[in-house]
């Protein structure tokens, strides 16, 4: 018996007008003159003396005249003690939080969670209410309990170590976060199979835990370096009366009179080649090897029980806490309701007068709120419709050059806002690829 082969049903008609590629391209064009039109008048400026002429005395004097090496040493040196620091501090923290019974880790991950929202500038201003060498909380209540003199202080916010300290306060949250997450991923299962084949608890933290882990923890240190490397906000607050600069105020101070865009372009260059460095160091080191899990559904990790440990441990946790959270908040509430800033607060000199001005006398105050708001919602608007259709370009490979706009969306990550303003405001407000002697 045969049958007839029936004939191969027509494919059906797409109808419209598939929009999804120029919708693409719009939005990796609109990152390139973001992007690429301010890094290329940095480039061109860094290349540039006062009367537009090609020359490389800019980075001569940037690393032999000591106003400009100095701050790129401080810089460094601020930027790697800061990282060095998170991982220090909060690595370990992860740890008990994602691993072990920790008692409150729940209130430790929140109060994590506020030490990130905290604007760093704001962090700086509340040590310098607690840590200033004479007015300071923490160094009067110092100097009453002690009898110590007046001009004694246990406390000096405006130091190198200050300012270290005062960032490392409001970047661990980023290694933290990291490191939690990926062991709160990572199965139980597997540190049971090393047990079973009669490895220890270190061995399987060194050859399981550790390296899955990894991967998380580097991508903290780099995140805590490039965020200590680029703040202005705590440096301006604190770095600046104690009479040094970093890299970030030395460039804001090439923009007061008489403007040097050609220099603050110059000293632009070394924090965007230090970070295209690091982040091909970090892919050299975990480029060729594998920490993926493969597998399906998997258990929830085994909790180490730290017995006699787990208030100590937790209670350390929360002493930790204390620098970034509740000393600053203390702070700043005791501020907000007294007469003088740095006079503690009581029942009698108690005072609504700070509130009562700035919500209805400083004229100024409502206008900056009102700006604030249309900033950060427009912002946070426009920057995730944009990072959201990058991101799919670059993972999907949707665009030829879809490695270069991944490079091109963490780029600013290296560059300061003051200087990658003023290249937008050179793309926007000069024609491109034409040399000015001056602003």
């Amino acid at each position: 018996m045969t049958t007839a082969a029936l004939p191969a049903a027509p494919a059906p008609r797409k109808l419209g007008v598939d929009v999804s590629k120029p919708v693409l391209y719009a939005f990796a064009a609109a990152l390139c003159v973001l992007i690429v039109l301010p890094l290329s008048w940095l480039i061109l400026y860094s290349f540039t003396d006062a009367q537009g002429t090609l020359t490389l005395s800019n980075f001569y004097r940037l690393f032999t005249e000591s106003t400009f090496l100095e701050p790129l040493i401080t810089t460094f040196i601020i930027a790697t003690s800061s990282a060095t620091i998170c991982c220090a501090v909060a690595a370990p923290m992860g740890w008990l939080v994602a691993r072990t019974d920790l008692p409150f880790s729940s209130v430790v991950r929140a109060l994590v969670t506020a030490s990130f929202v905290t604007p760093p500038f704001l962090g700086a201003i509340a040590w310098e209410l607690l840590a200033a060498p004479n007015s300071g909380l923490l160094n009067k209540i110092y100097r009453a309990v002690t009898g110590a003199e007046q001009d004694s202080h246990i406390f000096n916010i405006y130091s190198l170590e200050g300012i270290i300290f005062v960032i490392s306060c409001y970047t661990f949250p980023y290694v933290f976060v990291l490191v939690a997450n990926s062991l709160d991923r990572t199965p139980g299962e597997l540190e049971d199979a090393s047990s079973i084949l009669g490895g220890g608890r270190w061995y399987t933290a060194r050859r399981v835990t550790i390296p899955l882990v990894l991967p998380a923890l580097l991508a903290g240190a780099l995140v805590a370096f490039l965020q200590a490397m680029t703040l202005f906000g705590s440096p301006a607050i604190l770095a600046l009366p104690a009479g040094f600069h970093t890299m970030t105020t030395k460039i804001w101070s090439l923009f007061q009179f008489p403007p040097k865009p050609e220099l603050a372009a110059a000293a632009s260059l070394p924090l965007l080649i230090l970070t295209i460095f690091l982040l091909r160091a970090e892919h050299m080191i975990l480029g060729r090897r594998g920490y993926s899990i493969v597998g399906g559904k998997y258990g929830a990790p085994r909790l180490i029980p730290l017995h006699r440990w787990r208030w100590p441990a937790s209670i350390l946790c929360l002493l930790v806490l204390m620098l970034p959270v509740f000393l600053p908040y203390a702070a700043l509430l005791n501020a907000t309701f007294s007469p003088v800033a740095t006079t503690f607060v009581t029942f009698k000199n108690a005072t609504m007068h700070n509130i009562n001005f700035v919500l209805f006398e400083l004229s100024a105050a409502s206008l900056a709120l009102k700006n604030t708001v249309i900033l950060g919602t427009a912002t946070a608007t426009i920057g995730t419709a944009i990072a959201l259709i990058i991101a799919y370009v670059t993972g999907r490979q949707a665009v030829p050059g879809h490695r270069l706009l991944g490079f091109l969306a963490t780029a600013p990550i290296a560059i300061p806002g003051i200087v990658l303003g003023v290249g937008l405001f050179l793309s926007y407000t000069r024609p491109p690829f034409v040399l000015y002697g001056t602003l």
